[in-house]
């Protein structure tokens, strides 16, 4: 069965990157009928049995057009693939109970790296979205080879504890903000620019030799979202990633749009005219780095970000400080995309991201506009880079991408 789900999500040794893999999410459950369409058809069904937590060969055939007999050779593939598993009958329906499947947790894995200039994050995924394992490292400006070392005592932890399959590992994943060792922030060394010329994906390589994917850390968090978070409910929004600085990412329809050189999202880059600070952006106020950096200016520096509290005048300040920055981009953000909601998430403790949420709706209901989103705390926030780069490879071997159908429809 091994050897079947590695034929099946055959894997390849290349980079994939943001522009190679093409990550724009598939927004409908529709199959395919072209010929020669079979992979795109199973990633979808696929995907409805895993939306749907548990449903009926019948209810997909509904759900995504394709008729009965295609859909019982899928199921059947999945199954024999060990993608899926029965999980009984559904009783209480007229004739023969209905078979009921849903996705098998254990039928593939990932690992997804979270790289920053304040931590780095390491979890393992099973398909089903659950984080089998997680390692949280602070430290700052992080140099690569310290990043290597840790990766590869990650790596042991996580083949030591037995919490996934490591032959059905299909691929790796790494989230990183553009730009990782040129942005200045606060206390950021001479070396770091060191990340700006590095081959990061034949760094994680030399430690577990399987395809590497590469994304930015907030497109990364916004497609982990569009996948296991708010998106199911919400397929339309504009995630705002704040971490050591401040990040965005635009789903739109279930598809995340990258913009002509990839850098779509960039809302910390935006002049801040609000600032005291001339030529300010968003960032300088809007970021952990920002708000860590006042604690240190007023003597108050604190040992982890778990002990930042809104209690604390410093960082009230802070919260004030950030929705007032953050209020015109979002209601640019609005009048230009229209989202179905703004999405905070980040490595802001939950808390704060609350009240940061509640100031924030305020601010905005005080706006006209012709219509202004709600702002909510994203489903998957601390780790959500880190788990969103987890789900890059599910999604270049398993499950529906936009890229994915274009190929089906070439052939």
């Amino acid at each position: 069965m091994a050897s079947a789900i590695r034929t099946a999500i055959a894997a390849h040794d290349g980079t994939i990157g943001a522009d190679d893999r093409g990550t724009r999410l598939a927004g409908s459950l529709s199959g395919t009928n072209l010929e020669r369409a079979a992979d795109y058809n199973q990633r979808i069904v696929l995907q409805a049995i895993r939306i749907a937590d548990e449903t009926t060969r019948s209810d997909l055939a509904t759900i995504t057009g394709l008729t009965p007999p295609t859909i019982a050779n899928i199921t059947r593939r999945l199954l024999d693939l060990g993608l899926i598993a029965e999980a009984g009958r559904r009783f209480g329906m007229r004739g023969q109970p209905a078979l009921r499947l849903r996705v098998n947790p254990d039928g593939c894995f990932s690992i997804g790296i979270n790289i920053d200039r304040d931590h780095y994050t390491i979890v393992s995924l099973d398909l089903a979205g659950n984080v089998r394992t997680r390692a949280v490292k602070e430290i700052s400006f992080a140099m690569p080879e310290h990043v290597r070392s840790c990766l590869r005592d990650e790596v042991a932890a996580i083949r030591a504890s037995g919490a996934i399959d490591e032959k059905r590992l299909i691929g790796i994943g790494v989230a990183l903000p553009d730009d990782l060792g040129s942005v200045a922030l606060p206390h950021r060394p001479e070396g770091y620019t060191v990340w700006n010329e590095l081959d990061v994906a034949e760094l994680v390589r030399e430690v577990l030799p399987l395809p590497v994917h590469i994304d930015n850390d907030a497109a990364a968090a916004a497609i982990g979202e569009a996948q296991f978070g708010s998106g199911l409910t919400q397929p339309s929004f504009f995630y705002v990633l704040i971490s050591a600085g401040l990040g965005g990412g635009l789903v739109m329809d279930g598809t995340y749009v990258r913009g002509a050189t990839a850098r779509s999202g960039e809302i910390g880059f935006l002049p801040d005219p609000s600032a005291a600070k001339a030529g300010a952006t968003v960032q300088d106020t809007v970021s952990l780095s920002a708000l860590l950096a006042r604690m240190e200016a007023a003597g108050e520096p604190i040992e982890g970000i778990d002990a930042l509290s809104e209690e604390m005048p410093v960082v009230r300040g802070w919260l004030d400080d950030a929705a007032r920055s953050l209020t015109d981009p979002l209601v640019a953000v609005n009048c230009l995309v229209n989202p179905a909601a703004v999405l905070i998430g980040g490595r802001l403790p939950e808390p704060l991201i609350d009240a940061l949420v509640m100031r924030l709706n305020d601010a905005l209901g005080k706006v006209r506009a012709p219509a202004i989103a709600p702002v909510l705390r994203a489903a998957t926030s601390g780790d959500a880079p880190a788990i969103g780069a987890a789900i890059l490879p599910f999604l270049d071997r398993v499950l529906p991408t936009e890229s994915a159908l274009m190929q089906a429809g070439r052939s």
